[in-house]
């Protein structure tokens, strides 16, 4: 009879109570089900003690808080996106981190296409007329946007979302398709999505509809500035589904309001959840509040799979030793 103490888990926001229900099974458990936002120091004061941590992409977990909680050894998200998390510290400190990749895929890419549509067709500016009482007769112009059929769509950032996005764009729209990516695709993946590679120069210039998809990083930090803009066209739309602090949300505003390009739809924003106030004011963006893959099937794949991920990094379950999306998978030889 194993009568070894249970690992201690601290699942910092709120989610689903199944999720909980799993994660009760292996750990003796903390959970934040109030859904209370701690800062930083309640977070660390939370974590004493603990052997995982289930977080979401709104918790940092930086050198700091790794020195304030020697006992960690698995941080596990239910983002995609990992750049709240110091991979590095947690490797050099033999912390198992592991994000939630692959599941939110289709679902992001539904949410992306939609918000380019949106944005192209003016939904939310007309919505918004409509509900002040200001609809009282028909114009031949009222509203008139931009078509997506037809129309060359841009993707910067060609991994599993972006080649999703491309997929409904040639396929279902009938859509010309150019990419940029730090690598270049397969001919025979190219071939299959109907994209064409150009540099990033050319993508600016050429794109009816630009949609950004590429991982956040210092050096995709405002990867769409003044400079990018400039080449856009003045009728073209951006929309960013990727990550805040890719796009100079200042310089974004700017070129809205000079009507310098059309329109933009914005899910992610630098600062988030605060909002540059200059977007809010402007009538040609949409804007969401983070919800790109907030189908509720795939909220609960990406919490199921951190929670896979946070039993087998702390050697519970049928796979101990074997988190199905480690980025750090060495750790747990090192330890």
């Amino acid at each position: 009879m194993n009568t070894a103490p249970k690992p201690r888990v601290l699942v910092a926001r709120q989610v689903f109570d199944e999720v909980i229900e799993k994660l009760a099974g292996h750990f003796e458990l903390q959970y934040n089900q109030a859904d209370a936002v701690w800062t930083q120091d309640e977070l660390i004061a939370r974590l004493q003690g603990m052997d995982g941590a289930f977080v979401t992409g709104t918790e940092a977990i930086d050198r700091r808080l790794l020195d304030a909680c020697p006992q960690l050894r698995a941080v596990c998200t239910m983002a995609v996106g990992y750049n709240n998390i110091d991979l590095a510290a947690c490797t050099e400190r033999g912390v198992l981190v592991s994000n939630a990749p692959d599941v939110l895929t289709e679902t992001t890419a539904d949410f992306g296409f939609a918000l380019m549509m949106a944005t192209a067709r003016r939904i939310t500016e007309s919505e918004h007329f409509l509900r002040a009482g200001r609809w009282t007769r028909w114009g031949h112009d009222m509203f008139a946007g931009a078509d997506v059929h037809g129309a060359t769509l841009g993707v910067l950032g060609m991994g599993r979302i972006g080649q999703a996005i491309a997929r409904r764009g040639a396929l279902g729209f009938g859509m010309s398709v150019l990419y940029h990516n730090r690598s270049r695709l397969d001919p025979a993946v190219e071939a299959k999505l109907g994209a064409r590679y150009v540099d990033k120069a050319t993508l600016l210039r050429e794109s009816d509809h630009l949609v950004l998809v590429l991982p956040y990083s210092p050096a995709s930090h405002h990867a769409i500035g003044a400079a990018e803009l400039a080449l856009m066209k003045p009728t073209a739309t951006l929309t960013n589904v990727a990550r805040g602090g890719i796009v100079d949300d200042a310089a974004l505003a700017e070129a809205l309001r000079e009507r310098r390009i059309a329109a933009a739809g914005l899910d992610v924003f630098e600062g988030e959840p605060a909002v540059h106030p200059a977007l809010l004011q402007l009538p040609n963006v949409v804007l969401t509040p983070h919800i790109a893959s907030a189908s509720l099937p795939t909220r609960l794949a990406m919490a199921q799979l951190a929670a896979d991920n946070l039993i087998a990094a702390l050697g519970q379950g049928p796979h101990a030793g074997r988190p199905p999306t480690a980025l750090n998978l060495q750790v747990l030889g090192a330890r």
